[in-house]
C-alpha cells in the first residue's frame, strides 16, 4: 500500500494543480460568457489562486516524500546498497 501511495500521490496531486490552475484561467472566460456571475467571480477570483498554490507546494512535498532514499533492510547486500552488513 505504501509503495502504491508514493508512487501515485504526486501525480495525482500534480494534476489537481494542473486543473486548479487552469480553472483560474478560465475564470475571466467564464464571466464573459455569462456562466459565472459577479460573486462567483469575487470568490473564486480569491479562493482559487491560493487553492492551486497549495496543491503545487503539496506536490513537490509528495514528489519530495517519494524520491526520498528508502532505508534498507538489514542484512542486504548487493548491487547499489550502500549496507555494509554482509548477509
Amino acid at each position: 500500500m505504501k509503495i502504491t501511495l508514493r508512487r501515485l500521490l504526486p501525480g495525482s496531486l500534480g494534476s489537481l494543480a494542473g486543473i486548479a490552475c487552469a480553472l483560474c484561467c478560465l475564470i475571466p472566460l467564464l464571466v464573459a460568457a455569462g456562466v459565472l456571475g459577479g460573486a462567483g467571480w469575487a470568490y473564486l477570483g480569491d479562493v482559487m489562486p491560493g487553492i492551486a498554490l497549495v496543491l503545487a507546494a503539496l506536490t513537490g512535498l509528495a514528489w519530495w516524500w517519494a524520491s526520498r532514499r528508502r532505508a534498507h533492510a538489514t542484512g542486504c547486500t548487493g548491487g547499489a546498497c550502500s549496507c555494509s552488513q554482509p548477509s
